[in-house]
């Protein structure tokens, strides 16, 4: 029986026909000459999940692999099955080769770990033009925190090419570990490519313990060879990144004299960002050019990636050097000095024929003339390189960072904060709106980064990428109109039966029963679903676990008092999901009318102003989910009016204080009654607890309630974040 076509990414176009084509060991393979690799491919593919063997002689069952240079687009193609002849149409390899990972999908699951049994197998005929959306299609992977083996970056590798995405973006070096050989800095490998410990739990854990183990390792020259080629021959670029100025400090531990003071430095032991940066004096830049000299010679890709992200001027301002640089080159001030840093590289890089691809800090200052600009801090940094007629690469963390959560469940492993599901992963559209249609053309693409801080093994790693990576090669490749998160997710379950014959352990929320809280009408609902629609919720509010006999929801649960709600997703015969569970307390503010006189940032507003009045609190070990606000530095004045005056006997609240996060509790709480005289100046002290509690006791008649909360203020020096002002997250205000 024939595979039922669910191709990912979706074609553009696809029409299933009548009957199948029998791939057996009598089926013969031909190909072009420009197709050799790609045939040889499909055959070795073959070969491996099934002992199919393709014969390359006549034969009325045949794959022919022909060149059509009436396909424009160099990664299109076309793919046609008969019941006697599977054609491959492409103008290129890159074509070709997307097409077999179409026609790979149309068989059975089995043959990605070899335990298809048959002499052989059914294929669907089906007919299918496809080319991608954009040309970029890129992952990212961080070894600089963790180092994780050649195999492994070689599975990473084939998992994309399964999705059609082109380029691995190669985070070789940072300031926990310096991961490429260099031969003519031999300490890079002996001093910088090792820490000697590493931080245990979360950053924002206070105080920091760390394992007391040395850690590291990295890529000889001859690995790296041997990845790039294997990259090739699955059509995908490799584009290092080597950091500069910032993120260096593994780099200065192993040659301190290229740094502002000159003075020893170890390997960074802990996460962040680090004022020890590169010098920008002429030994610095000849070191730079001997490393990317070698880099060069080992990465065929037109693009070399020098990070220029997250880079502390403190070094700077205090160095003489730097200050008499500033006044020579009559530059404006640090950050113009930072841009004659990239501009310089650049220049270099340049003379090698190749291009630089840039964090968008490297915009601070101006823009190097030909950089290409890749967009982290939301999609300001793409919009502002795009009308300056840069060419940008979306991955903004919003959309494309998979170190994030993508559960509320509490059980979920550490992440480093925030939360991306699957479906905002598919919602995300590279092309900012506030872009024209000629500015849009230079948006090559996107990336999805997976920031291993977190990640100490391989398998996290998949487990953060999968699914995610899957839904974001849709973002890229497929074509607005036939984009369909419904249709996806049906797709993505047979998909993973691929993944679990790959052995990747994928994080699998699809069964995962989600509930969200909704006031109308001045009443309190509980909305329940999961992201695949197949499966059945049950639920209980007694407190007990549901099975295969409790209520099946069917409409949003009316909430009348304080509860808590346990709920699974079932198959016909048992639990397929963990529970969900979700505690909700009836207060007298729930569902009442809640006013800020300054909004939410859009990032951390997932569930809307009455998140802090829907009786649902947030997680106590993220900020990211549906019940926390955040406020980017402000002050924030917030009024509740309950309707009618009624007694008020205590108002309590909780905010966030992950401090490595950026994120602090308030100096001062306000709190007033409008209508009335009392008036409660509160002070906070500092804390070093993630959840800072506040309860205030009263005893007032009132209907207006108002909280002013006072940010923390600057972020002293010595601290994540020191001179910015940090964020500010609150939680469930309960009026009792």
């Amino acid at each position: 029986m024939a595979v039922n076509p669910a191709i990912i990414p979706a074609p553009s176009f696809q029409q299933i026909n009548d009957g199948v084509f029998e791939l057996s060991s009598s089926t013969g393979v031909f190909s072009e000459s420009e197709f050799t690799q790609v045939a040889e491919f499909l055959t070795s593919y073959i070969k491996y999940g099934s002992n199919i063997q393709l014969k390359s002689e006549e034969s009325k069952n045949v794959i022919n692999f022909k060149k059509d240079t009436s396909i424009t687009n160099p990664e299109g193609y076309l793919l046609e099955v008969t019941s006697n002849e599977i054609t491959v149409a492409a103008s290129s390899a890159k074509g070709a080769f997307y097409a077999v990972q179409s026609l790979r999908q149309l068989l059975p699951a089995s043959f990605e770990n070899s335990t298809f049994k048959g002499s052989s197998v059914s294929i669907q005929n089906i007919k299918i033009t496809d080319a991608p959306q954009f040309k970029y299609r890129g992952m990212h992977l961080d070894v600089g925190r963790h180092f994780f083996p050649v195999d492994f970056i070689k599975k990473y590798i084939d998992l994309m090419s399964m999705l059609k995405m082109n380029t691995f973006h190669w985070h070789l070096t940072e300031d926990q570990g310096w991961r490429i050989e260099i031969k003519k800095y031999p300490k890079l490998q002996e001093i910088a490519a090792f820490r000697k410990e590493t931080l245990i739990g979360h950053y924002s854990d206070q105080p920091h313990q760390f394992d007391g183990k040395r850690y590291g390792g990295f890529y000889t020259q001859e690995q790296i060879k041997d990845i790039v080629k294997y990259a090739s021959e699955r059509q995908i670029d490799v584009i290092p990144e080597i950091e500069m100025p910032g993120h260096s400090q593994a780099a200065l531990s192993a040659y301190p004299e290229l740094g502002c003071t000159g003075k020893p430095i170890d390997v960074a032991t802990k996460w962040g960002v680090f004022e020890d940066i590169y010098c920008p004096k002429e030994s610095t830049f000849k070191f730079l050019e001997d490393v990317l000299d070698e880099v060069m010679a080992l990465f065929p890709s037109k693009y070399i990636h020098i990070g220029g992200d997250e880079a502390p001027k403190t070094r700077w301002k205090n160095c003489a050097h730097c200050q008499a640089l500033i006044k020579k080159e009559g530059l404006k001030d640090e950050h113009g000095l930072q841009s004659y840093f990239i501009t310089r590289m650049e220049k270099y890089i340049n003379s090698k024929g190749k291009q630089i691809i840039g964090w968008d800090e490297i915009l601070e200052g101006g823009l190097a003339p030909n950089a290409t600009v890749m967009s982290w801090r939301g999609t300001a940094g793409a919009v502002t390189a795009a009308k300056q007629q840069h060419d940008v690469i979306l991955t903004p963390g919003s959309h494309c960072y998979f170190d994030h959560y993508q559960s509320t469940k509490e059980d979920e492993p550490l992440a480093i904060g925030g939360f991306l599901p699957l479906e905002k992963v598919y919602s995300f559209n590279p092309i900012p709106k506030e872009l024209t249609k000629e500015e849009a053309k230079y948006v090559l693409g996107a990336q999805g980064n997976v920031w291993t801080e977190y990640m100490n093994n391989s398998k996290q790693v998949e487990y953060m990428a999968f699914p995610r990576m899957i839904a974001l090669s849709e973002v890229v490749w497929s074509k607005n109109q036939n984009k369909n998160y419904e249709n996806f997710k049906t797709r993505l379950e047979f998909y993973q039966q691929r993944l679990d014959a790959r052995d990747v352990n994928y994080a699998n929320h699809l069964y995962e029963v989600l509930g969200k809280s909704e006031i109308k009408e001045g009443g309190l609902y509980l909305n329940l679903k999961t992201s695949s629609n197949s499966k059945t919720i049950r639920y209980t509010t007694d407190g007990t676990i549901p099975n295969i006999n409790s209520t099946i929801y069917k409409a949003p649960i009316v909430i009348k008092k304080s509860v808590t709600v346990n709920a699974a997703s079932f198959d016909s015969e048992k639990q397929v999901s963990s529970v969900f569970t979700e505690t909700v307390k009836m207060h007298k503010a729930v569902g009442k009318k809640i006013t800020f006189d300054v909004p939410p940032s859009e990032k951390y507003n997932a569930g809307g102003n009455s998140a802090l009045i829907n009786g649902i609190s947030g997680s106590d070990k993220r900020y990211g989910d549906d019940q926390w606000l955040g406020f980017d530095g402000k002050d924030v004045q917030i009024t509740i009016d309950l309707g009618k005056e009624m007694n008020i006997n205590s108002i309590s609240t909780r905010f966030n204080n992950q401090i490595g996060s950026w994120i602090y509790a308030p100096s001062q709480v306000v709190v007033s009654f409008p209508g009335n005289d009392e008036y409660l100046p509160i002070e906070l002290e500092e804390s070093e607890e993630k959840i800072v509690d506040l309860k205030l006791e009263t005893k007032i008649f009132t209907r207006f309630i108002k909280l002013k909360l006072i940010n923390y203020g600057v972020i002293p020096d010595g601290r994540q974040g020191a001179g910015h002002k940090p964020w500010l997250f609150i939680d469930e205000i309960i009026v009792e």
